[in-house]
């Protein structure tokens, strides 16, 4: 069992920086690829990051790519999100994930445990 807790999201002017955490209690996160998702109002979830279990190797959607960086701390059991040059389309709330694959997932149903999500607001 793991549990998630995201934090650091908020309102930011366009062009801004945010860095998003979740901390993992339970099974350490080494013991799952982590990845960051996001709803915005009447869309649908989407994958935005993800990272392996080594934290070797990342992916990104396409439209995060340059911007974004997720990364690990093993010793803090935490996973982050750093956002730059941020947009009004970034505005959403955004997940933190956790899943039992062996690579860096997109899809959805890949992860099992999900935190509670934390707001992101970019005004323009």
């Amino acid at each position: 069992q793991v549990q998630l807790v995201e934090s650091g999201g908020g309102l930011v002017q366009a062009g801004g920086s945010l860095r998003l955490s979740c901390v993992a209690s339970g099974r350490t996160f080494s013991s799952y690829t982590m990845g960051w998702f996001r709803q915005a109002p009447g869309k649908e979830r989407e994958f935005v990051a993800a990272i392996s279990r080594s934290g070797g190797s990342t992916r990104y959607v396409d439209s995060v790519k340059g911007r974004f960086t997720i990364s690990g701390d093993l010793a803090k059991n935490t996973v982050y999100l750093q956002m730059n040059s941020l947009k009004p389309e970034d505005t959403a709330v955004y997940f933190c994930a956790a899943g039992p694959t062996y690579y860096t997932a997109t899809r959805i149903n890949d992860y099992v445990y999900w935190g509670q999500g934390t707001q992101v607001t970019v005004s323009s």
